[in-house]
Order: C-alpha cells, then structure tokens, then sequence
C-alpha cells in the first residue's frame, strides 16, 4: 500500500457514509437541529442534504473548500480592519500554562455572493495565545 492511501480511503469513507449514515435516522431527529461537521465533511451535497430535512448546519471551512475560504477570508479581513469584534472572551487566569483571548466576527453580508448552499452566516474566531511560563505569545485566525 502507498504511502497516504489510508487516509484517502478514510477521507473518501466519510464523505461517503455521511448522508448514508444519517439517512439511518427518522428525519424528526435531524429536523430542527444544527448538525456541525469538521472541514473534510464541508460539502455541498451534505449542506443541501440537511437543508432539504430541515436541519442548520455549522461547517468548518478550509481548503478543500478553496473559493468559498478565500471568499470568507477577504471579507472576514475587512471587517477585522474596520470595526470591534463582535464577541470577545478572554481567560481569566491561565488554563493549562496559557492566557487565551478569542475574538469573533460575524457577517452575513457574503449570503447573496458565495455560491454554497444555505450559507446564513460567516464568522472568523482569532485566538491570540500567552504561555505563562515563557511569556510566549502566539496568534491564529480561522474562518467558517
């Protein structure tokens, strides 16, 4: 076996077994609900399977979603320049050696352009990271 082919076997299963797996349940059970999927399960078909139930959903988007990424990222980074966040939490005493501080923000100005179903909302989490013992900081920024 190559190298990597597990995990295209395992990437390929999941995508795969997702709707499968779910048509298993009564739709009562999916119905009202917000299913969350990590960024591999970010698909098309998947957002258009719950829409038809009557679920919500909330994807991670990455890069296997390029366009609709890079969509979100320009309009996130925009909106980081331009205004507060909309939600702020920060730790208040270190948790695990680190001060943690998130700041989120929230758009819908993007609904009408992306072509992704039932895309409602998009948001960017930026975690800003202090290590207690070293006083090293770190920062990340992460759409969805």
């Amino acid at each position: 076996m190559r190298a990597g082919a597990d995990q295209e076997e395992k990437r390929t299963n999941e995508i795969g077994t997702i709707i499968p797996l779910l048509d298993t349940r009564p739709d009562a059970t999916v119905a009202g609900r917000v299913v969350t999927v990590d960024a591999l399960l970010t698909q098309r078909a998947l957002a258009d399977y719950l829409l038809e139930r009557g679920a919500a959903f909330l994807f991670t988007v990455k890069g296997n979603q390029k366009t609709l990424m890079d969509d979100i990222r320009l309009l996130m980074d925009e909106a980081m320049a331009a205004r507060p966040p909309d939600f702020v939490q920060e730790s208040g005493k270190p948790e695990h050696g680190r001060l943690e501080r998130r700041s989120i923000w929230v758009s819908s100005e993007i609904n009408d352009y992306v072509r992704f179903p039932g895309v409602g909302q998009v948001f960017a989490v930026h975690r800003e990271v202090t290590e207690v013992k070293t006083g090293e900081r770190s920062a990340e920024t992460a759409p969805a």
